[in-house]
């Protein structure tokens, strides 16, 4: 398929609109879809014919505990690990019985990690090195398992964009990790939804309540601000709290509804003490669908917010009946002709990666490169991205606008180990 003349590329970066960028990504699925194979049950039968060789890049806490995750699942030989930090590259690599020679360290170890004999990639980094990391592995031919956000600016979308036009093009997998959707109670309370369960929709609300990250004082160099999710204290590394966190009940909402924000006003604020990093921490939104629908959203991230028990993150839906779901607690539909009782939200952090895991695993199988999770992963970003600045400027932002300035966030990586 010919890629269209808007669509971005890494040496192309064009002022791109919004309803291009929107016709970009359904480009995504269309290019792939064509002589896929059915996802149905994909994730329900690991089938473990054979192991796939994987990589994983970014060992620290959240990717060790995913690298299990993969070598638990009996599909994938844990092959090679990358991490900036040596002493971690090799832990990781010990636990999950990969070769000596394969465990590399330093901002280039992905690019040996590539060049070791890997089929597939994790990507586990602070976001702002995916659309690199994403465009290296896409040209080696590699399949692509990626965590959220998938960058932390409006370059870095384009770039993975242009990565996973070409992935799709070429028959390769690549699965944005989010939980949300792969719950069997919210995915049937979205199917509902679009049969009509709402009727009117007048109103929908999300809120993201979670805690904080460690906030140090800069150091000479960045390597410090690497550990730890230290970087979602940083907006170029991290993206911002919003982007990094808030983006759950975003993502969710955006797929539920089908639909992406063309504007947002708001208000954010560091509340946090002794701040170190520039993100913000508390966030007042309202976005503003074209049809006129309104969303409100805040997030709010700092110690004890929260009791065990709470969700981390929901999505209100108020219509002629109303909806619920969320990260955690319980996912319903009240009143209706769809009225469905619904039930508990379970273990979606770990249940939802090992389901993403086994899909991703299935579709390497299957040679099913349709790609579903990637123009919405790319959509949600946007969004997170333009709450976000609409936040700083204490202003009406529109999608189009954020899109048009393209504004890159720079990081110094200067006094750091190649």
């Amino acid at each position: 398929m010919k890629v269209p003349e808007n669509f971005p590329t890494s040496d192309r970066p064009l002022p791109l609109g919004r309803r291009q960028f929107l016709s970009g990504t359904a480009c995504l699925a269309a290019t792939a879809a064509a002589g896929s194979v059915s996802r149905a049950g994909a994730a329900d039968d690991n089938g473990t014919d054979r192991q796939v060789k994987l990589g994983m890049v970014g060992c620290g806490g959240r990717g060790l505990w995913i690298g299990r995750l993969f070598r638990d699942h009996g599909g994938y030989a844990m092959h090679a690990v990358a991490d900036y930090f040596p002493q971690v590259a090799d832990a990781a690599g010990e636990e999950l019985g990969v070769d000596a020679a394969h465990r590399f360290h330093g901002l280039d170890g992905y690019r040996r990690l590539i060049e070791s004999g890997v089929e597939a990639v994790a990507l586990e980094t602070p976001p702002y090195f995916f659309p690199e990391h994403v465009q290296a592995a896409v040209e080696a031919g590699l399949h692509v398992f990626l965590a959220k956000p998938v960058a932390v600016d409006v370059p870095g979308c384009r770039q993975v964009e242009a990565a996973a036009q070409r992935a799709a093009e070429q028959q390769q997998c690549f699965l944005v990790d989010y939980q949300m959707p792969t719950d069997p109670h919210v995915s049937e309370c979205a199917r509902r939804y679009r049969e009509g369960a709402l009727g009117n929709l007048s109103m929908v609300k999300s809120f993201y309540y979670g805690g904080l990250f460690g906030d140090p004082p800069l150091t000479d160099n960045l390597a410090d601000r690497f550990r730890s999710l230290i970087w979602v204290n940083d907006n170029a590394l991290g993206g911002s709290y919003h982007v990094n966190a808030c983006i759950h009940p975003v993502q969710a909402m955006m797929w539920v509804l089908d639909q992406v924000p063309v504007a947002a006003a708001g208000i954010s604020r560091i509340a946090r003490q002794n701040p170190h990093g520039d993100s913000h921490d508390m966030f007042g939104i309202t976005y503003e669908f074209e049809d006129g629908l309104l969303w409100t959203h805040t997030g709010r991230h700092a110690r004890g917010l929260t009791g065990p028990d709470d969700p981390l993150a929901t999505c209100e839906f108020l219509g002629d009946a109303y909806m619920k779901i969320g990260y955690g607690g319980q996912a319903l539909i009240r009143g209706g002709s769809h009225h469905y009782p619904g039930g508990p939200i379970e273990n979606l952090y770990g249940a939802g990666a090992t389901r993403n895991i086994a899909t991703f695993y299935q579709d390497i199988l299957a040679g099913n490169a349709a790609n579903p999770t990637v123009p919405m992963a790319l959509a949600s970003c946007l969004a997170t991205i333009l709450g976000r600045e609409a936040c700083a400027r204490k202003s009406y932002l529109t999608l189009d606008e954020v899109l048009a300035e393209a504004h890159p966030l720079e990081v110094d990586l200067s006094g750091l180990t190649r």
